[in-house]
């Protein structure tokens, strides 16, 4: 699927804001260990890719209670359901010149029932001539999200026969509604995911 971003202004991707808090030190500090030993924005993108991805576990593998919405928390606490791992990252690749916002989909249990709005993002590398979506949800069995920008490797196929979808649309900032559910949650078990976009459902 082609990503479309919300507005041609890539400024808008690039900005700071109370989530994605790239002004704050631990996200500056995190980012500048991750550069270290990469030499161009490709390689800080899929490094900072895969650390979010393998060193922040996601809250429901690792069964962790604590609920992080700030992307300064998320890589100070090391946890975080895909919506805040998703803030993580984007804010890790603002950080460094690369314009990154959030992506949805809306995904059910494998019989149709249960359905979820799942976060992921996507990044335009300098130089590109298009955006790509990742997923740094987190592997586990049956799951294998890998950098790749011409070819999406995300977590979650779709299955639209499910009424599963893609949303196309390249979000500057997070949903409103996705904000909200992480910080009424009194525990990641107990979030109350949003079950598809505002306008779309």
């Amino acid at each position: 699927m082609e990503p479309i971003p919300e507005t041609p202004d890539l400024s808008a991707y690039l900005a700071a804001d109370d989530v994605i808090d790239h002004h704050d030190p631990v996200v500056k500090e995190t980012a500048a260990l991750l550069a270290e030993g990469t030499h161009n924005a490709h390689e800080y993108a899929e490094a900072a890719f895969e650390y979010v991805r393998d060193a922040i576990p996601h809250s429901y593998d690792s069964g962790d209670q604590r609920v992080s919405w700030r992307a300064s928390d998320v890589l100070e606490q090391r946890n975080g359901i895909c919506y805040a791992k998703s803030h993580a990252l984007t804010a890790l690749l603002r950080s460094r010149g690369i314009p990154a916002g959030l992506c949805y989909q809306r995904l059910t249990e494998d019989d149709g029932s249960g359905p979820a709005l799942h976060g992921l993002i996507a990044l335009r590398l300098p130089g590109a001539g298009r955006w790509s979506r990742l997923d740094a949800r987190g592997n586990k069995p049956g799951v294998d999200a890998r950098f790749s920008l011409d070819v999406e490797r995300l977590a979650f196929p779709v299955r639209p026969e499910l009424g599963e979808r893609d949303y196309p649309l390249v979000y500057a900032a997070p949903l409103p509604a996705v904000v909200a559910c992480l910080r009424a949650a009194p525990s990641s078990s107990g979030i109350l995911l949003p079950t598809a976009l505002p306008e779309a459902s």
